[in-house]
């Protein structure tokens, strides 16, 4: 009989099991979970008929609609942001080979009027367009996507003041060649009628270059009066008060970037210009070199970029300063067409030598 019974109870477990696969969870009273499982599925059915009942007009798609969208824009911000970088940087890069053309050459004067149109023309073009992409954003959310752009560019400017005037152009001036007054329907997106006026006034740093607006207003010669004249002030305090300003930000930070990466051109033109007979230039290469050095090595703790541009300054410093020591003790017995051969040569073991002495400062 026990045995009999206990047959019985398996082949309704098996039944009940293959009937429903949910698990049989008996209560403290040895009842079995029929109740349960009944009751689980009355609520799966009804989360199935909650879930029928959300349709688009409910907040919560709403909401997650407009994160959606939010999410998709800034994405595809960032991307053209990355992509207006990256021309940003070939042109500058291209900027920065014409520079090193100059040394060695008597019409300089034709080099420098060709990178200047090239670095007008980059203002008004790619970095106009990035001044619209980060038109009403938060810039630190983009920073790091035009960041390699716009150290190329300091570099490349820096480089070419440089070289017209044996100056460091600073962080003022830099911002405010990036600082523009547009249209404000033209805001959003860029408008191919805008002409940026090249004129930038000397004695104010923070100058505004701003973006020509074509009158269509016309005026016969000799028949200008009072009146015509109000009315043309008048019409331009309208077209002024229509316009707002846009602008690329440049952080401290990035500007020390791109001084960090311009010392590396300076060393570069000190060595060609050993190559081009100057024998000159490399002392006075140092001095600016070791100038910036030492307001750099002022850093406690810099951040890691900032240390690999200070030890890459230091290479390139202990290199020109090897090849003013060559010029001062071997000068005389190496002609002047083997000069930078040796420097190539004998500048890295010394850099590696100086940098092994004194790394501990910065580890």
């Amino acid at each position: 009989m026990d045995s009999s019974g206990t047959g019985a109870s398996r082949s309704r477990f098996k039944k009940s099991h293959n009937d429903n696969p949910s698990i049989i969870i008996n209560d403290h009273d040895g009842n079995r979970g029929r109740e349960d499982r009944n009751t689980s599925s009355s609520n799966r059915k009804r989360l199935k008929v909650n879930d029928s009942s959300l349709s688009k007009d409910s907040p919560i798609f709403k909401a997650f609609n407009i994160f959606r969208e939010e999410l998709d824009n800034r994405n595809n911000r960032y991307e053209r942001i990355v992509k207006i970088s990256r021309d940003i940087t070939i042109e500058s890069k291209r900027i920065i080979f014409l520079l090193q053309r100059v040394t060695g050459l008597e019409e300089s004067e034709k080099v420098f009027a060709e990178a200047k149109d090239k670095i007008l023309d980059l203002n008004r073009t790619k970095f106009l367009e990035l001044a619209h992409e980060l038109h009403g954003q938060d810039p630190y959310q983009f920073v790091r996507a035009y960041s390699p752009g716009l150290q190329e560019y300091i570099e490349a400017v820096t480089f070419y003041h440089y070289l017209h005037s044996e100056e460091l152009i600073g962080l003022e001036r830099i911002q405010a060649d990036l600082i523009y007054l547009v249209k404000a329907q033209d805001a959003p997106g860029l408008s191919s009628d805008l002409e940026q006026t090249l004129g930038t006034n000397s004695s104010e740093c923070l100058s505004v270059k701003t973006l020509a607006i074509e009158s269509n207003t016309s005026a016969e010669s000799g028949e200008k009066n009072t009146t015509d004249q109000n009315d043309a002030s008048a019409t331009n305090e309208n077209a002024v008060s229509e316009t707002i300003t846009v602008f690329v930000p440049v952080p401290p930070s990035e500007y020390l970037l791109g001084i960090g990466d311009f010392t590396g051109e300076l060393m570069r033109m000190a060595i060609n210009s050993v190559g081009a007979g100057d024998l000159e230039k490399p002392s006075v290469v140092s001095n600016m070199m070791r100038l910036i050095h030492d307001a750099f090595t002022t850093f406690a703790h810099p951040p890691r970029e900032l240390y690999q541009k200070i030890r890459v300054l230091r290479q390139s410093l202990q290199k020109v300063e090897t090849a003013c020591y060559t010029l001062k003790v071997r000068g005389s017995e190496i002609p002047k067409h083997m000069l930078a051969d040796v420097f190539s040569i004998s500048a890295p073991c010394a850099a590696d030598s100086y940098n092994e002495e004194i790394s501990d400062v910065y580890d």
